[in-house]
């Protein structure tokens, strides 16, 4: 809270709107703090912007939006990854979202085939697909694939993130195989939730990253094509 030399009283958003010149008397404002007005902010008690959300708690005004940036019950982002996208809302909205304006297909069960194909696949170095959400154990799971360099080298990455919060998802894990010519890579994981964004995700390299020499040879067909068979499965740990 500020006052001007008149004693008049604005907020400091106020402030900044009117340039710091009192919309009362046009006095200038300066740097008076109002510390009466501070005092009584600092012993009002509000409820949670998230309530109707589900978030039952009540903070001193200074401690609520500290709250809100991290609480539980906090609407999530799309996890979509193939574009940027500001869509917020709760899981089964998100759902709906992805599978309507992403056109991404829902797969019901714990263990999954997809593959990747590309015809060039140096064409491709900078890239992430969402293909599919997993629904299974009454949760969803998002599957995400990218092309990217680690340094020089370009690899692929490919990782499951849970849709839900991280708590949540530490109930689960999956694995991931990707293999060809008498050989095979896995991954063992615990799931990433969507609070983390796929960025964060790839750059942690939290999952199965295959370098390009070897999807290539995985793919056969004289490395020309790339071809990746990845196989997975979801569990819940007891």
């Amino acid at each position: 809270m500020n006052n001007c030399s008149n004693g008049h009283t604005l907020c400091s958003k106020c402030k900044a709107r009117v340039r710091n010149s009192c919309p009362t008397c046009r006095q200038e404002l300066g740097n008076i703090r109002c510390l009466a007005l501070e005092k009584v902010a600092a012993s009002l008690e509000l409820p949670c912007q998230y309530q109707n959300l589900g978030c039952q708690d009540i903070f001193p005004y200074y401690c609520k939006l500290r709250h809100e940036k991290i609480c539980k019950y906090r609407p999530y982002c799309c996890p979509y990854a193939g574009a940027e996208c500001s869509v917020t809302g709760d899981i089964p909205f998100l759902i709906m979202h992805l599978k309507e304006d992403h056109k991404v297909e829902l797969h019901n069960g714990s263990t999954f085939k997809h593959r990747y194909v590309k015809c060039n696949p140096h064409e491709v170095e900078n890239a992430t697909w969402m293909s599919t959400v997993f629904n299974c154990f009454g949760r969803q799971f998002c599957l995400h694939f990218e092309a990217f360099h680690i340094g020089m080298a370009p690899v692929y990455m490919t990782f499951l993130r849970f849709m839900g919060d991280e708590d949540e998802a530490r109930q689960f894990t999956y694995s991931l195989e990707v293999g060809g010519n008498g050989r095979k890579l896995t991954w063992q994981g615990i799931p990433r939730s969507i609070r983390d964004s796929h960025k964060k995700v790839r750059d942690s390299q939290d999952g199965l990253i295959i370098q390009r020499n070897l999807a290539l040879f995985f793919s056969g067909n004289d490395r020309q094509e790339l071809k990746l068979k990845v196989a997975g499965r979801i569990w819940k740990e007891q």
